[in-house]
């Protein structure tokens, strides 16, 4: 390929200018969240992403629960709770309640609450997309 016609392709996958409307681009930038904020909203949905956490979360939604009911619903070791449980708090997803030696976790407000039922309108909403999952 030659040199001009390198340029054509490249012409072609890229813009021809570098910003088609400045004022909605200008209006976007203005509502970016900044970078740390962001990171921090990644890292709660990279918790989310994880079947056994998101499993510790929905059993959550009908209020608290000890580690070992945790456990049983969930399909977890105890162990594996703990741990899941440690880091969903650490990022403040869930709260702790402690009774002697026993702890019982919650949901930690009321916007975790929001992003789980958006998430499970979501799926309920969209499995038209997967055909291949639907009950023959």
């Amino acid at each position: 390929m030659n040199s001009s016609s390198q340029e054509q392709v490249t012409a072609l996958e890229g813009c021809a200018t570098r910003v088609v409307d400045a004022d909605r681009v200008a209006a976007v930038s203005s509502r970016m969240p900044a970078e740390t904020d962001l990171v921090d909203t990644a890292d709660i949905f990279g918790l989310l992403s994880d079947p056994g956490r998101l499993r510790l979360l929905l059993a959550l939604l009908d209020g608290e629960l000890c580690v070992c009911d945790l456990s049983v619903v969930t399909g977890l070791s105890e162990s594996a709770t703990s741990h899941a449980l440690r880091l969903l708090r650490a990022h403040r997803v869930v709260a702790v309640r402690r009774a002697g030696r026993m702890a019982y976790y919650r949901l930690d407000d009321a916007h975790v609450r929001m992003l789980l039922d958006l998430a499970l309108a979501h799926t309920e909403h969209t499995q038209a997309i997967h055909p291949e999952r639907r009950d023959s």
